[in-house]
């Protein structure tokens, strides 16, 4: 089992329920060690990645099971089981949930579970499909720890709001650090330049870089000029504008930013995984793409590889090569550096940090009385 900072924090919420030893109790249950896997980024600050999904689809489950066993005093085994609205609209209420989608409640939760657990064949998640009602697997909630069985879903409760808190305190100071940087002189803008690089670190969370790939590309082409018309006697002069067409991880297509007036597509991206490449092509009729990769391979190296697997996935020359056309361009972390570069260079470094705010409090839900710059 790995242990990490957060784990200790686990075993104190054990410890304070149950008042036996904690590393016992977290070794015999398979759903307190999966969790303790989930968590481990709590403690690596704001631009660690979260990890909310499958956690808050065990989360509402547990408080759904809370409410029948111990407020309403019932049998667990003869309950109707949830209702999935009420599960969906519950882990949106949470922090940093309100744009989860399903896949965690239906399938995702337990698929990860089995590949951490495979020897286990029981199912975290109970569904019936044709009435689409879910419950947890009560014999995960029950560990027996020297003859005796213990229930802990209060402590995965309680571990799991820890967990919120301090992704929530971490974010929180991610935005102080922000704000106090927008104070900052522009003689000392290096110091700016300097944080803003740092969340383009190729562990930072994907929602983060997503954000400031969009701000830093949004400043890089924004003194770019166009001239388009219907003749060549009537042009009209235009800047280009980036425009960010949803919340990050939305299921839109694969379509994150869009230019006006080129009509230029770009998906942010994490993996080198050909087959997601492909889908996103396939979704959009073969329209070409500008892959944002976070990674700091080189572009040559990057084109080789999705052109090797998907002549390995293909193996018919014309297929691979119809959809490598419609690869318009890839752009690296180091691209995006370069690109800051050109941004500071204009001027535009503050305007980057202000997009930056201005994203991540829209998409990590935060809200405070700030005013705007």
């Amino acid at each position: 089992m790995v242990v990490h900072d957060f784990t200790k924090i686990i075993i104190c919420q054990i410890e304070n329920l149950l008042n036996i030893d904690g590393m016992e109790v977290l070794q015999a249950s398979p759903l307190l060690e999966y969790i303790n896997i989930k968590t481990k980024s709590a403690n690596r600050g704001s631009k660690a990645r979260g990890s909310f999904a499958n956690l808050y689809a065990m989360y509402v489950l547990v408080e759904d099971y809370i409410k029948v066993v111990f407020d309403n005093r019932k049998e667990y085994k003869d309950y109707e089981g949830a209702v999935f609205s009420d599960l969906f609209t519950r882990q949106r209420e949470l922090p940093f949930g309100d744009k989860l989608q399903n896949h965690a409640l239906n399938h995702r939760l337990n698929q990860e579970f089995h590949k951490y657990f495979p020897v286990i064949q029981e199912a975290v998640i109970i569904r019936d499909v044709s009435t689409n009602r879910y419950w947890i697997n009560k014999n995960f909630l029950q560990v027996k720890i020297s003859g005796k069985y213990y229930d802990i879903s209060k402590i995965i409760i309680n571990i799991i709001n820890e967990y919120i808190q301090v992704k929530k305190n971490a974010f929180e100071k991610f935005i102080t650090s922000c704000e106090t940087l927008q104070k900052l002189h522009l003689t000392e803008r290096e110091k700016i330049f300097s944080f803003i690089s740092s969340l383009l670190e190729p562990n930072v969370d994907a929602r983060l870089f997503e954000i400031v790939s969009f701000a830093i590309l949004k400043y890089f082409y924004w003194d770019k000029k166009v001239f388009w018309g219907y003749d060549k006697i009537n042009l009209q002069e235009e800047n280009l504008k980036l425009y960010k067409t949803g919340r990050t991880n939305a299921n839109d297509g694969g379509i994150d930013f869009v230019m006006k007036p080129l009509g230029n597509f770009y998906q942010v991206t994490e993996t080198l995984n050909v087959r997601k490449y492909f889908l996103d092509i396939d979704k959009l009729e073969h329209y070409p793409v500008k892959f944002v990769i976070k990674t700091n391979e080189s572009v040559e190296d990057i084109l080789k590889y999705i052109r090797e697997n998907a002549i390995q996935q293909y193996g018919i020359e014309v297929i691979v090569e119809r959809y490598m056309k419609s690869i318009d361009e890839v752009i690296n972390i180091p691209m995006l550096i370069l690109y800051l570069n050109e941004v500071d260079k204009h001027g535009y470094l503050d305007k980057v940090l202000d997009e930056i705010i201005i994203q991540s409090k829209v998409e990590f839900n935060y809200e405070d009385n700030t005013p705007a710059r």
